[in-house]
Parts: structure tokens; sequence; C-alpha cells
């Protein structure tokens, strides 16, 4: 059976061990490499070791170029900077590009949009197929509701968690702008605090909770004189994602150049 080669950036974070693992478990895929940021104390030193196991001959390496012209697909789970960057090598090298890092802003994500005219990205707030699957019922629900019925979005996450609102939920609540036929950005509410008036009709309100180890819960709560309808999805184990993530390195072999996500992947589209 033929397999395809993978590189993991920030294979020292927990979601880098848990791809490494699923991988290492796979027939039809192989670890071709770890990366990581120059100076980090893994880098020259084998994968295997590095996590206090046998050698594998993985590299734990900072030549991110290099390793990415002998791979089938990257994925990232990393920070906006690296992602960007990782992108543009991609493009160069013909890889594909899985992309689960949050936090992104507008020039990113057009950076990385032009990554994709030249090769696969696959970018997603989140991986896992049922939050893919919430998003398609906040849409649906949303473009049932009239605007009596205020939407807010409620996220937990762990306390180590650096961005805010999740990139899920800024998923859900681009899922929920669609279905209303609106702007996110004019219509995203981030945070209250003080007099802050009476809710305006039609604002799409976002918060954040960060505390404990929380894997990721997500709320969208539709709410109208009377009554209210809760859509949720809760995250008890990582795995999830990394799952999703390998599933869609493997989906975008052999796919033109373009920018997908999760949905293309499920074919929920």
């Amino acid at each position: 059976m033929a397999q395809t080669g993978i590189v993991v950036m920030g294979g020292s974070g927990r979601m880098g061990r848990m791809l490494c693992a699923l991988i290492d478990g796979a027939e039809d895929m192989r670890l071709v490499a770890v990366t990581e940021a120059s100076g980090h104390a893994w880098v020259g030193t084998d994968y295997g070791t590095a996590t206090g196991g046998a050698a594998t001959g993985v590299p734990v390496t900072d030549d991110a170029a290099r390793v990415v012209a002998g791979a089938d697909a990257v994925i990232d789970f990393t920070t906006p900077s690296a992602t960007v960057a990782m992108a543009r090598l991609c493009a160069e090298a013909g890889c594909a590009h899985v992309i689960g890092t949050t936090g992104l802003t507008a020039e990113d994500i057009a950076a990385i949009d032009t990554a994709a005219e030249q090769t696969a990205i696959v970018r997603a707030g989140n991986m896992s197929l049922g939050v893919n699957l919430l998003t398609q019922l906040v849409r649906r629900v949303a473009a049932s509701l009239d605007a009596d019925y205020d939407i807010e979005i409620v996220e937990a996450h762990h306390r180590h968690k650096v961005d805010a609102p999740s990139g899920t939920a800024l998923m859900l609540g681009e899922a929920a702008a669609e279905g209303r036929g609106v702007d996110l950005d004019a219509m995203a509410d981030r945070g209250r605090d003080g007099i802050t008036g009476a809710r305006e009709p039609g604002r799409i309100g976002f918060h954040a909770i960060r505390g404990g180890d929380v894997i990721g819960d997500h709320d969208v709560i539709f709410m109208a004189d009377g009554e209210r309808l809760t859509l949720r999805h809760q995250a008890s184990d990582r795995s999830v994602f990394a799952r999703g993530a390998l599933k869609a390195a493997l989906w975008a072999q052999g796919r033109p150049p373009g920018a997908y996500d999760m949905l293309d992947v499920l074919g929920l589209r």
C-alpha cells in the first residue's frame, strides 16, 4: 500500500504529539519529519528519542523547506506567522497543507489563499465532523428564524488557549451570518462591559470562557421572547481534531490547487 508522507509542524505540542502517534499507527501514511522553531531543544534530534522512546529515524528539524520538498502533506496547528510561512513553502513544493491554526487575520488568510493558487490547502477553524455538521445546522436555523431571534455564541476552552473567540466560534458566527445574509464583521459583538445599553437587534454576540483543561465546548443560542433554542457541541477528546486533520491530508492528495475546508473533505458542501 502506498503511504502518504506527512510532516507535522510543532510535534512537541499536545496536538503535534497526538498527530504523530496516530500517523505511527496508520497503514496508509508515514511520518516524514517533525518541524520546530529554531532554538527549540528538540531540533537536530530523532523524534522517537525526543519523546522518550526508541529512535524512529524521523528527524526534528527547523529546516522546513527541505523536509516539505520530500512530503505529500503538512499538518499545521501552530501560530499564524508560522502557518503563513509554511503555506508559501507548500505552494513552492506542490505539497498539500492542512491548517488547523486559529487566530489568523484577514491578511493572513489572504496570503494563504494566494498560496492555494499553487497547491491544495485545507483550512478550518475546527477539524471535527460534529462541529462541521453543527455549522450546517447553524446556517439553516439562522436562515429559518427571523431577526426576532437574537444569536449568541458561547465557547469554553482550557486556560492555555491564547486566542479568543476561538476559531470554531468564528466559524459558527460566519455560518449564522451567512444564514441571515449579513456580514459578520459588521454584526459581531465581541464583548460587553459596563453600561452598554440595550442589545442591538441583529447583532451576533461572542463570549469566551477560559479555564481548567476544557478541550472545547461551543453553544449557539437563538433567543426570542418566550423561547430559546441551543445548538451545542462538546469535545471530550482532542483526537477528534487530529483524526479530522489526517482525513483532510489524505483527501487532499491529487486535488487541484485551491482553498478547501472540512465541508469539502466531508462532502457536506
